[in-house]
């Protein structure tokens, strides 16, 4: 997606499947040029409403959190919640220490602008 990842980031998809039991392997990619590998893996998709999925550390890599994005109607608009639960205390302290809130609302912000909603 043109909008994933925080500002000054690029997105890499090497594939995509979005359903239940798909995957997305895809490198984000920083404006200095490092590549971080991810993975996902879709568990659970309610059509307008949620998706769930695992978060890999590179293509079948460690799990390091499960994700939820839940979609309701508010205001004409569309509210997006955004949990994840850590496997450890370690993995949740070093996404929070690389500023990983800040930079899921940076790509949140990405989004709004893609669609013309801020």
């Amino acid at each position: 997606p043109q909008w994933w990842g925080p500002d000054g980031f690029s997105c890499r998809t090497s594939r995509i499947d979005l359903r239940e039991g798909g995957e997305w392997v895809f490198d984000m990619i920083a404006p200095d040029g490092t590549v971080f590998p991810n993975h996902h893996r879709y568990t659970r998709i309610v059509p307008q409403a949620r998706i769930d999925y695992v978060l890999h550390w590179g293509e079948n890599g460690p799990v390091h959190a499960e994700s939820s994005a839940r979609f309701a109607p508010e205001d004409g608009g569309t509210r997006v919640t955004l949990t994840m639960t850590f496997v450890s205390t370690e993995e949740y302290r070093n996404a929070k220490g690389f500023g990983a809130v800040e930079l899921g609302l940076q790509t949140l912000g990405k989004l709004a602008r893609h669609i013309g909603a801020d």
